[in-house]
């Protein structure tokens, strides 16, 4: 069943009212909002009231106006401040634990899906190495849970999905160009070289525009705007030319964040509604697209899929990576348990879907599968996890001070 354009925006509107009016009883319970979300999606789809479509130029165009601003909120999260006070166990999370996450779940994919090939696993591999702090909220902002372990958590989740991006491109190109991987690569580095650049430039742009030139003031309520205005021109401009525009939105954020101006503070507010609007869509969407992906084949595979993804990847890459940092066994072990696929996973899983690279259903079910599995398993003891490591800490004397959210 088609819906129609008055029936679309009732339907969003309902969606919203009913996510909204549950988030005061999911706040300290088990109930995730994008829990909620997603099962609206399956339900409504499964019965024939929506019929959502990953190929439908609506639903791209909402992907990747959500993966836009997911990637520019990203970079906002870049502060200098909180960078160096927690640059050794975040450096080691993103340079270490997330290319080791993405070759573990890349090697045990090939093994259990031989149809894959070695392009396809890393691919499946960096569309699910990225973490998000929607679906662990809970543990983000526990004021029980150490300031300096919710820090690492936050940055490493805000981080990862820019980093996993060119991962995700690269094997994309790959998998659909006629030349060779050299020769992907390269094209790829050029774009995103280009793209870097024209980000940095309009965000510098920017920022100096709104101090140095004369009669041009902002007000508070505009300076959001103006920031999200950043964004859009960065991906616009970089795609228009020969750059990468998700690139150039990533790095624009960076540069906006660490540029010292007012206008990053001012988003981190309108960031809150807007993020909220656009990730609560998402999952709905990503709920209807699950119900038709279906369960892949052989299931008992990609069951031991999931399990590895959940319980071995993510665990081993992070303990591994962690091994001598100032991080205590307990927080290490949390960190490792608290890596949730959300967003950007299912943004970068729809990304490939429709890019036309060979395996890209089997790729999407799969991804649809492990996150559906980490959304229920992240999100129903992302409360649970915060009261334990608060009580382990209660039975280790209090040794670990946490400051406020």
């Amino acid at each position: 069943m088609e819906l129609s354009f008055p029936e679309i925006v009732l339907t969003i509107g309902l969606l919203l009212m009913l996510v909204a009016g549950l988030s005061g009883l999911a706040r300290g319970t088990v109930l995730s909002i994008s829990l909620v979300a997603v099962a609206a999606g399956m339900l409504l789809n499964s019965v024939g009231i929506t019929d959502i479509g990953p190929r439908d130029p609506a639903i791209i165009a909402a992907i990747e106006l959500a993966l836009i601003f997911t990637l520019f909120s990203d970079g906002q999260i870049v502060e200098r401040e909180l960078l160096v006070g927690h640059v050794g166990p975040t450096a080691r999370a993103l340079v270490l634990a997330l290319p080791a996450t993405v070759g573990l779940i890349a090697v045990m994919a090939k093994l259990l899906f031989s149809e894959l090939g070695w392009d396809e696993a890393l691919l499946l591999g960096a569309v699910l190495a990225p973490t998000d702090p929607v679906i662990t909220s809970a543990v983000v902002g526990a004021r029980a849970v150490p300031a300096k372990l919710r820090h690492v958590l936050n940055l490493e989740s805000g981080l990862n999905d820019g980093l996993a991006l060119p991962f995700v491109l690269v094997f994309i190109a790959i998998g659909v160009g006629e030349g060779g991987a050299g020769e992907e690569a390269g094209k790829l580095i050029g774009e995103a070289f280009v793209g870097a650049i024209l980000g940095y430039l309009l965000a510098y742009a920017g920022g100096r525009a709104i101090e140095d030139l004369p009669g041009v003031r902002l007000t508070p309520k505009y300076e959001g705007i103006y920031a999200l205005g950043i964004a859009l021109a960065a991906f616009g401009l970089a795609e228009s030319t020969i750059g990468n525009g998700f690139i150039a939105v990533f790095v624009a954020g960076v540069s906006l964040a660490i540029a010292d101006r007012e206008s990053p503070k001012a988003f981190h507010d309108f960031n809150e509604s807007i993020g909220a609007i656009l990730q609560t869509v998402t999952f709905f969407i990503f709920g209807g697209l699950v119900i038709d992906a279906g369960v892949p084949s052989p299931a008992v595979a990609a069951l031991a899929l999931v399990l590895w993804v959940l319980l071995v990847a993510r665990p081993a890459a992070i303990m591994a990576a962690l091994a001598g940092s100032d991080l205590e066994p307990l927080q290490r072990r949390f960190l490792a348990w608290f890596g949730p696929k959300g967003v950007a996973s299912m943004l970068f899983a729809l990304f490939v879907l429709k890019s036309g690279v060979p395996g890209a259903e089997l790729i999407f079910q799969l991804a649809s599968l492990i996150i559906l599995a980490s959304i229920v398993a992240h999100g129903l003891t992302d409360t649970i996890g915060a009261r334990w490591i608060e009580r382990r800490l209660e039975a280790q004397g209090g040794e670990e001070e946490s400051a406020p959210a």
